[in-house]
């Protein structure tokens, strides 16, 4: 089982990242998927989820109307596209079932002028 974050980096405040997560080893399309991220002293929160066939989708209040979680089950991808970004969004972003039975090593994302 594999499961890959990137598009993680370094970005002003206001501005944009698209994080990628491919995943193998299981049967992706039977999982609906989350995103979590873990702020610096803080524990991991779930932030973004999305239903297997991608009819529903959920945000956590910090993020909702900003960030917007969509999938690609033909490829095995989930992406977040992150808009308006604060330095409060700082943190390591991790992909996963949302079981949590499958999560990759996580995307640092840093928001800072």
């Amino acid at each position: 089982v594999h499961v890959v974050e990137s598009g993680g980096g370094l970005v002003q405040p206001g501005g944009s990242l698209r994080l990628s997560c491919t995943a193998s080893g299981f049967a992706f399309s039977s999982y609906a998927m989350t995103w979590s991220r873990q702020a610096p002293g803080k524990e991991r929160e779930p932030i973004a989820r999305i239903t297997r066939g991608s009819l529903a989708m959920d945000y956590s209040d910090s993020v909702r109307g900003r960030f917007t979680i969509s999938r690609d089950n033909a490829k095995n991808m989930v992406y977040l596209q992150m808009n308006s970004l604060k330095p409060d969004d700082t943190g390591v972003y991790y992909c996963s079932t949302d079981d949590y039975k499958y999560m990759g090593q996580g995307t640092q994302v840093t928001v800072s002028s």
